[in-house]
């Protein structure tokens, strides 16, 4: 019932910076556990980073140095800022989390991707 919604993909030059957002449909649901995930045409789908209930992030070495994954402070929204993008960095980028409210807890909902593009 309960849908994550993303925004913030798009065209990018090389070397640019974008930032990627992720929010629960519904205003009661919070954000647990999450990552962002992206898939190029072709490419097996990779996991790029991670976030716990506690805040401790991970990243894959394709991308360490250059996203960040957070929440925001009523962890409501999932962010991934990315800088320095490379054309490599072309797919599409999926949120998936763990979702919560005072009576249900959901868990790996996805998100609907959004098309990151980066020129050279």
């Amino acid at each position: 019932q309960v849908q994550l919604v993303e925004s913030g993909g798009g065209l990018v030059q090389a070397g640019g910076s974008l930032r990627l957002s992720c929010t629960a449909s519904e205003s009661d649901f919070t954000i647990n556990s999450a990552a962002w995930y992206r898939q190029a045409p072709g490419k097996e789908r990779e996991r790029v980073a991670q976030i716990t209930m506690g805040g401790t992030t991970r990243y894959a070495d394709s991308v360490k140095g250059r996203f960040t994954i957070s929440r925001d402070n009523a962890k409501t929204t999932l962010y991934l800022q990315m800088n320095g993008l490379k054309p490599e960095d072309t797919a599409v980028y999926y949120c998936n989390a763990d979702l919560a409210k005072p009576a249900l807890r959901l868990r790996e909902i996805w998100g609907q991707g959004t098309q990151v593009t980066v020129s050279s």
